[in-house]
C-alpha cells in the first residue's frame, strides 16, 4: 500500500524534464520587444530581444539556477530586466494587490450600484407618494395670466 502511494505521488511531483522546464518557465515570461506575447510565442519578425532572451534563458537553466526552483531563474530575470518581464506576477509581497485589486474593485462597483438603484427607488416611490396628494389652490387672476399669456 505504502508502494502504491509512493508511486502516485511521484506521479504528482513536477517534472524533472530539462525542455519541459523550459517551456514552463518560458511560458512564465513575457518578450520585452513590446510586441506583448510570451517569450517563447513572440513571433515579432526581426525581434531583438526573443532570440537574446531565450539564449539566456537556456544559459540560466544549465548554470548554477538551473538546479535551483523556477523561481531563482524568474528572479534573475526580474533583476535584469524588471517585472514586465513576468506574465502574470509572483504571488507574495506587494504583487499580491495586482491579484487583489481587481476583485476589489468588482465587489465596491457591485456594492455601489446597489446602493445607487436602492437610492432611486426610494427616491421614485417618495416622489410619486408626494405627487399622490391633492392639486395646489390656484387663484383665479393666476388663471387669466396664464390664459392670456399662452393664447395665440
Amino acid at each position: 500500500m505504502v508502494c502504491l502511494l509512493a508511486v502516485v505521488m511521484l506521479g504528482a511531483a513536477p517534472s524533472s524534464d530539462p525542455s519541459a522546464r523550459f517551456g514552463r518557465i518560458g511560458h512564465n515570461m513575457m518578450c520585452v520587444c513590446g510586441c506583448g506575447q510570451v517569450l517563447l510565442e513572440c513571433n515579432h519578425v526581426g525581434c531583438p530581444d526573443s532570440s537574446r532572451m531565450i539564449g539566456e534563458l537556456r544559459d540560466q537553466l544549465a548554470g548554477p539556477n538551473g538546479t535551483g526552483a523556477d523561481s531563482l531563474v524568474l528572479n534573475w530575470f526580474v533583476g535584469k530586466y524588471g517585472a514586465t518581464v513576468l506574465a502574470a506576477p509572483i504571488r507574495g509581497g506587494f504583487d499580491n494587490v495586482a491579484w487583489a485589486i481587481p476583485v476589489a474593485m468588482f465587489l465596491i462597483a457591485t456594492v455601489g450600484t446597489g446602493f445607487l438603484v436602492r437610492a432611486w427607488s426610494q427616491k421614485r416611490s417618495g416622489v410619486v407618494m408626494a405627487g399622490g396628494g391633492a392639486s395646489l389652490p390656484v387663484d383665479d387672476a393666476l388663471r387669466e395670466r396664464i390664459r392670456r399669456e399662452t393664447e395665440f
